[in-house]
């Protein structure tokens, strides 16, 4: 015989189980379970903790995605960094393996403040060029993502192709003052040692040819690797490299060089996996101190390459052998930290690292 009681708390409601077992009734005690909420460096903590040692599983539930979190110690954490309505499932049993389960929704408000980081002068591109036309773009004015992007979520398969050590999250960034900034961050989850954010618009908003520029301040040290690029809408059908793969710019952290230094790189098929690239690099400094703009020009005949409107790569896509670089291509912007490429991070690496987004504008 099972018995159910709705109780409506607050916000919350408990549901406690009673049954006969070996003629014991369940032990229910609803105070072993209580949630804490708490504001830190704009980020918002949610705590779930029981005064039962036995306390053993909590599950976030994050805009439609579970997430499992193992108690330890009686204590469970999960620290959200985007405002919203969460739903949080925990549960705690008696020695006898009886058990009680709550549910509750927690709403948290985030303070967008952490935007404060990103730096304050750099090179700003043109808002026209003469004989295109602004097809799209995101100036990123607001507290939210527009609904043309999307993200991805996990590990990816082999770390993405490239042992990163980054769990993709779609809690990792936050829009405010103006800004996108995607986070990485050193924290354990799902098995990963860190947790960042990679956004896409696949399937919501793809192009063939034309100029991107995107403002942006990156982030720094050994084992961090930003991104901004795109891969061909047909990915799902022909794979990689067929698909085509255009970079329009990548930095690989470390101290010194790398730290002031972006690459631009094509990849596609052609027996195998094709390549080519150059990099560019700030004569002093680093990445990080100020906004650059990266660019793309591109057309039938090449793909060209800038920082701050300064060519420094070309390639020719008119060979039977390009063929992939005259379909659509969707947008990427991610952080990845790790992997095959930079390396890991080190000691003297420093978490959280940023990458900053001003706009994205698309012009054909």
């Amino acid at each position: 015989m099972k018995n159910i009681i709705l109780l409506p708390i607050l916000s919350l409601a408990l549901l406690s189980f009673s049954c006969e077992k070996d003629n014991k009734p369940l032990v229910v005690l609803p105070e072993n379970l209580t949630t804490s909420i708490q504001h830190v460096s704009g980020d918002v903590t949610v705590t779930v903790s029981a005064n039962n040692a036995n306390f053993y599983s909590v599950v976030f539930y994050e805009n439609g995605d579970s997430t499992f979190v193992t108690a330890q110690d009686g204590v469970a954490t999960y620290t959200f960094q985007v405002s919203g309505t969460y739903t949080i499932k925990s549960r705690a049993h008696s020695t006898d393996m009886d058990f009680i389960e709550k549910t509750e929704q927690v709403t948290v408000f985030v303070d967008p403040g952490n935007t404060s980081g990103a730096p304050t002068s750099g090179y700003t591109s043109p808002a026209s060029y003469a004989g295109m036309t602004l097809v799209w773009s995101d100036e990123f004015n607001g507290t939210e993502l527009s609904t043309d992007w999307t993200f991805d979520i996990g590990t990816g398969s082999g770390g993405w192709g490239n042992n990163e050590l980054q769990y993709y999250t779609n809690q990792n960034h936050t829009v405010g003052g103006g800004f996108l900034e995607i986070k990485a961050k050193s924290q354990t989850f799902n098995a990963s040692e860190y947790t960042s954010t990679r956004l896409k618009t696949q399937g919501l908003k793809s192009w063939k040819y034309g100029r991107i520029d995107v403002r942006a301040a990156l982030p720094y040290g050994q084992g961090i690797w930003p991104a901004i690029w795109m891969l061909g809408d047909n990915i799902t059908s022909v794979s990689w490299p067929a698909c085509g793969e255009i970079d329009i710019m990548e930095m690989i952290g470390g101290e010194g060089y790398n730290d002031r230094t972006v690459h631009g790189t094509a990849h596609w098929a052609d027996n195998g996996h094709a390549q080519y690239g150059q990099s560019t690099s700030l004569p002093a400094g680093k990445l990080a101190d100020e906004f650059h703009v990266f660019s793309i020009v591109w057309d039938q005949n090449s793909i060209k390459w800038y920082m701050d409107n300064v060519q420094y790569n070309q390639l020719d896509i008119t060979p039977a052998t390009m063929s992939a670089f005259h379909e659509n291509f969707f947008l990427i912007l991610n952080l990845a930290v790790g992997g095959n490429w930079p390396g890991n991070p080190i000691a003297s690496t420093v978490f959280p690292q940023s990458m900053f987004i001003d706009y994205v504008r698309v012009f054909q």
